[in-house]
C-alpha cells in the first residue's frame, strides 16, 4: 500500500546495483548515511508510482550504503531499483529538533513578508551545495534561501506560514 506524498518523507534514492547478489548502492541524505538503514521499511518510488519494500539487510561500504531489498537476489532485480526515489513514513522519524525542519514539513507553507505580503505558496524545496532554497510559487516562481535568522524569520508549520525577509519584487 501507498504511503499518501504529504506523509512521506525523501530520504535517498538507488544508485545501481552493487554486486551480483541483489545488493544496491544508495545514496543516503540522512546523517549520518547508514541511519537510511533505520527506517525500513521503505517506500520505492519511480514517476509517482510508489510501493512498500522491506530490507533484508544493509551496511556501510567505504563511504557508501548498500542494501539488499526482500525479494532482491540477483543482478538483474537489483538493476530495476535503479534511479528510484527512497522515502519513509513521516511518522517513522524522529520529531525535529527546535529550529529545524523536514522539508516535507515546508511544502505547502505560505510565505509572507514582513510587511504582509503573501508571496505564495512553498512548492517545493531545493538544495544548492552553498544552502537550502524554498521554491515559492504564487503567480510567478521565486527561489528563496532558506536561511534561517536572516531570510527565514520564522516558521509556524500549525498557521501554515514562513515569515520572510523577502522583497516581492525579487
Amino acid at each position: 500500500m501507498a504511503v499518501p506524498a504529504h506523509r512521506r518523507v525523501l530520504l535517498g534514492s538507488v544508485v545501481g546495483p552493487f554486486g551480483t547478489r541483489g545488493w544496491v548502492k544508495v545514496r543516503s541524505s540522512t546523517e549520518p548515511p547508514e541511519n537510511i538503514l533505520r527506517y525500513a521499511p521503505w517506500h520505492i518510488g519511480r514517476n509517482g508510482c510508489w510501493f512498500r519494500v522491506g530490507v533484508a539487510e544493509g551496511r556501510l561500504q567505504g563511504r557508501r550504503v548498500i542494501a539488499r531489498l526482500d525479494g532482491c537476489h540477483g543482478l538483474d532485480e537489483a538493476n530495476g531499483y535503479r534511479g528510484c526515489e527512497i522515502a519513509v513514513e513521516r511518522s517513522r522519524l524522529p520529531e525535529a529538533e527546535h529550529g529545524e525542519y523536514y522539508w516535507t514539513d515546508l511544502v505547502g507553507l505560505r510565505a509572507i513578508t514582513g510587511d504582509g505580503v503573501d508571496l505564495g505558496e512553498v512548492e517545493r524545496m531545493m538544495e544548492t551545495g552553498a544552502n537550502d532554497v524554498m521554491v515559492v510559487r504564487g503567480g510567478i516562481e521565486r527561489l528563496i534561501p532558506f536561511l534561517p535568522g536572516t531570510v527565514v524569520r520564522s516558521v509556524d508549520i500549525e498557521r501554515g506560514i514562513v515569515l520572510v525577509d523577502w522583497h516581492p519584487d525579487d
